[in-house]
């Protein structure tokens, strides 16, 4: 038996849990949108509310003064565009962080039910199914991590890096054009010092919203991608029922139990998942796209002039986004094919060979598995691989509308 078996072995719940919502908890926790429903004390609450109450202010502080630019300073269709991605990638981030904070005693829930899915599973060799799963889970989380946060300050350092020109009067300025415009009525940004103070801010508020998008997508995939390690296990289970029936094992029908039992818990796991995340599902489908035609616009408006600063800068957010898209596409479709498999599953096993009375008791999980629990966006689109390919062909037809409305 090897090591890695030993100290799978070895781990307590708590520490399997530690070690698939280890990089999670490393994003939501800044933000203070970890769940803490047991706080140690007094001051830890105080603090997470800190936490929250900074946050929140930095976002208003910066969102607002760009929404009155939009509607009362912009001068034409263009000023309005280029204000319109950072202020919907605000929105996104935000609806993220509120889900989180509001469903942070939905979210605990999930959390101890995976501390007691970790529980049931006594055999290495299903413990090491689980352990695989979690893995992937930790590379996805990573993944979301340097795609969505790298876009983000790709795209806020990219824009810092640029200057602009100002003329007033006699005399002529040099200044760095923030990443989200603010209204001049309230403050004028142009100038040294509130020009650096204002792109500072902006790039720490950029860094918060990055840790919410990419804390709520993570967290959504470890989840779900937990919820197929349940159902591999569930595999297991099902191909060694027919095995003990046929080596004359009259514990048959208490394994078929388990496993309806067990089946059960995994659809209520998931169902648990999808109405947590199918509102920010919803605005990450929504908003994502239309970023996308709108970054895709800006590329191709500056492909001629060949400037790789500005190129980059939009790149980068353009593949981020649709990294967003495809995580939550590839969860929703994965699930609903794990747990159509389960009915599959069922149908070819030799159930032939088990007792009738057994056999009969199949046709519960068979049935249970035709009626799917579909991840879906809003309640509305069903997420799945195909899903993402219509938003990828949605976001050039738009890109090319919006450049010729423009032209």
């Amino acid at each position: 038996m090897s090591n890695s078996k030993h100290a799978s072995e070895r781990k307590t719940p708590e520490e399997h849990i530690d070690y698939c919502l280890q990089f999670n908890r490393w994003f939501l926790k800044p933000i203070g949108a970890w769940p803490q429903i047991n706080a140690p004390n007094l001051g830890c609450k105080i603090m997470i509310l800190l936490q929250i109450f900074i946050c929140s202010s930095i976002i208003a502080i910066t969102t607002i003064p760009c929404i009155l630019y939009t509607l009362f300073e912009a001068e034409n269709i263009q000023q309005k565009l280029s204000t319109i991605t950072p202020l919907l990638n605000r929105f996104i981030s935000s609806m993220h962080y509120w889900v989180l904070l509001k469903r942070s005693v939905d979210i605990h829930k999930l959390i101890r039910h995976m501390e007691t899915d970790w529980n049931l599973v006594q055999r290495i060799s299903e413990r090491e199914v689980m352990l695989q799963h979690a893995k992937f889970g930790r590379f996805v989380t990573i993944i979301c991590g340097i795609m969505m946060q790298g876009g983000c300050l790709l795209f806020g350092l990219g824009q810092s890096m640029r200057t602009a020109t100002i003329t007033i009067g006699n005399e002529t300025f040099t200044t760095h054009p923030t990443t989200c415009p603010i209204y001049s009525k309230i403050i004028d940004t142009r100038f040294t010092p509130l020009n650096e103070i204002a792109i500072v801010l902006q790039n720490v508020i950029i860094l918060i919203l990055s840790f919410c998008t990419a804390g709520g997508c993570s967290l959504a995939a470890a989840f779900a991608i937990h919820a197929c390690g349940q159902l591999n296990v569930l595999y297991t289970w099902l191909h060694e029922l027919v095995e003990n029936q046929t080596k004359k094992n009259d514990k048959a029908e208490q394994k078929l139990a388990a496993i309806v039992e067990h089946h059960l818990r995994i659809l209520s796991f998931i169902s648990q998942l999808e109405s947590i995340m199918h509102k920010p599902a919803f605005v990450e489908l929504i908003g994502c796209t239309t970023i996308m035609c709108l970054l895709g616009y800006y590329i191709v408006t500056i492909w001629e002039t060949l400037d790789m600063t500005k190129l980059i800068s939009y790149l980068f957010p353009y593949l981020s986004m649709s990294f967003n898209i495809f995580i939550f596409c590839y969860i929703g479709g994965i699930v609903t094919e794990q747990c159509k498999l389960v009915g599959e599953m069922a149908y070819m096993t030799d159930w032939y060979n088990l007792h009738h009375t057994t056999a009969r008791g199949l046709i519960l999980i068979i049935a249970r598995s035709n009626n799917v629990i579909k991840i879906t966006a809003g309640k509305l689109f069903h997420l799945s691989i195909a899903t993402f390919g219509d938003v990828i062909k949605t976001s050039f037809i738009y890109c090319n509308f919006l450049r010729t409305l423009t032209m």
